[in-house]
Order: C-alpha cells, then structure tokens, then sequence
C-alpha cells in the first residue's frame, strides 16, 4: 500500500469533499498522483464521484485502477 498503511481514522474539516481529501493524499504521497485520474472513490461501500461531501463516521475508500483476467 502506497500510503504506509491499509487504513487511517482521520478528523476533517466540515464540508471537505472525498476528492479534496484524495487530493490531499496525493501532496502527502507523490506517488499517489499517478493514479490521480483513474482512482474510484467509495463512500460507505457505495462508488461516489468526487464532489460527494464527506459526513462523520464515513468509511472511505480509493481504489486504483487494477488489471487482471484469465
């Protein structure tokens, strides 16, 4: 895992939105940047687009792109 570890508990400002937050990642881990186009945001297990204003006690996840197949 790029950020050092597989999950934080973080407090926030009020009103930051899950793509600020992503984005803040990425001025704390440059290599996170990367993947700054391509990364799915999810907001209490359900795929939110990057405006989606974050509330307390969310779980939020990023989930880069991934390939695979048989």
């Amino acid at each position: 895992d790029i950020v050092g570890t597989p999950e934080v508990e973080l407090e926030l400002p009020d009103g930051i939105t899950a793509g600020e937050l992503f984005q803040s990642y990425c001025q704390q881990h440059a290599s996170l940047s990367r993947y700054a186009t391509n990364t799915m945001i999810s907001v209490n297990l359900e795929f939110v687009p990057p405006e989606t204003r974050l509330h307390e006690g969310d779980e939020i996840a990023f989930i880069p792109p991934v390939s695979g197949g048989c």
